[in-house]
Order: structure tokens, then sequence, then C-alpha cells
């Protein structure tokens, strides 16, 4: 695929830069840069420096931190035409990214420069309400989910985590860890949780993958 090509898709997943002016979307499009991420490649570390605005193409990253016992903790993840809030809280803050972002799978991004970055948001509003709304937008979710890990009862997150993660064929393909890591817990509880829902044919579980056989059930006993 040609640069040409990737910009053109990249405006496609982000219809919002049709918005900004011709000169400003000239600078876009002169500036963007489109890395590409194998799964467990490193999109940021704890307290590294933000160096680009970060925008999804393809693949999915996730954003974490690690306990003092060495525990992942979950703080999010970003899929196809999503963006990071705590990359756009580094770029306006000026400070270093607080948390790990690592790609799940084969992951494509759309990198502004930080000096693009700032240009943008200083001299185009369409941008500038893009980023700021999106920013908002992700910070409300980020506060649902701290309210899921805070309060949420175990089987719920863990119910919540299986639908939102299947594909159209009701496929997860995860291991019991990363579940537990997902919805902060440990692999043990997750796959005896796991192994009573197979039980009751809820789910069925292969090496590697948990396949939902019974959608409404599964969303029902998250919540008993």
């Amino acid at each position: 695929m040609t640069d040409a090509q990737k910009v053109e898709r990249w405006i496609d997943r982000f219809p919002l830069l049709e918005a900004l002016s011709p000169a400003h979307l000239q600078i876009a499009r002169g500036t963007v840069q489109f890395p590409v991420l194998d799964a467990g490649a490193i999109a940021y570390e704890l307290d590294g420096e933000c160096a680009h605005y970060l925008m999804c193409l393809e693949g999915r990253t996730r954003i974490f931190r690690m306990s003092e016992g060495g525990r992942e903790v979950l703080i999010y993840k970003v899929g196809p035409g999503g963006t990071c809030a705590l990359t756009t809280q580094c770029l306006l803050s000026g400070g270093n990214f607080p948390a790990q972002s690592v790609a799940e799978e084969w992951t494509e991004l759309a990198a502004l420069p930080v000096s693009t970055f700032q240009h943008l948001m200083d001299d185009s509003s369409a941008f500038r309400s893009f980023v700021m709304d999106d920013y908002t937008r992700l910070m409300s979710g980020l506060f649902t989910l701290i309210d899921e890990v805070a309060f949420a009862p175990l089987k719920q997150r863990l119910s919540q985590r299986l639908l939102a993660e299947a594909d159209p064929r009701g496929v997860i393909a995860v291991t019991h860890q990363k579940l537990a890591d997902d919805v902060g817990s440990v692999r043990e509880v997750v796959s005896r949780l796991l192994g009573q829902w197979a039980e009751a044919g809820l789910i069925e579980l292969s090496r590697g993958a948990i396949e939902i056989v019974d959608r409404i059930s599964l969303a029902s006993a998250g919540r008993h």
C-alpha cells in the first residue's frame, strides 16, 4: 500500500479529518506516520515520553499498570477508530506516559508528531474540538471502567468482558491469565468460574480460546 493510500485510509477511519481546512489537512497529511506493531510490541513504556498523537487504524493495544505485587491491572483498550486518552492527557500536560501500552495483536497506527499536534491544537478549531470531545468521551468511559472494577462483582466483570471481546462467531482468543488480568482477579478464580459456566452449557473451553454458546444466559449469570 502506498503512502497516499494509507493517508486516504486514515481519513476514511477518522472522518473528522475532512473537517480540517485544506491548509491544516495538508500539514497533517505531510507529517503523519504509520507505525506497525507486532503482537506484544510496546507502544509506550511507563514514564516514557509522548512523542506522537496516536490513532488506531487496525488491531488493538492494551493500556495497563503493574501493581506492586507484579499483577497487571488493565486500564482500557484501544481498537480501530480509537485514540488513547492517556496519550492525549500526556500531550496536553507535557508529562510522561503514566502507564504501559502494548499491542495485543498486529496493529497499525497513524501517528501525528507532537509538533503537528500542538500546531493543530493552536490553529485548528475543528481539530481542537475533535481532540477535546474525544478526550472527554474517553475519560467518561474510563471512570465507568473504574466503577466496574471497584464495585461490580467478579462474575459480572467476567461475563461483560467475554461478551465485549467475542468476535461475530462468539469466540474469544484469550488465555485464562489474560482474562484474569483484564478483570482484576487471579487465574485460579477465573478458571473456576469459566469451568462452572462451561458445565452449565453457557460457554465452551478450548486451549487459548473460549466460545460463547448462550449469550443471554451468560449475561444473566454475570448478574447473579
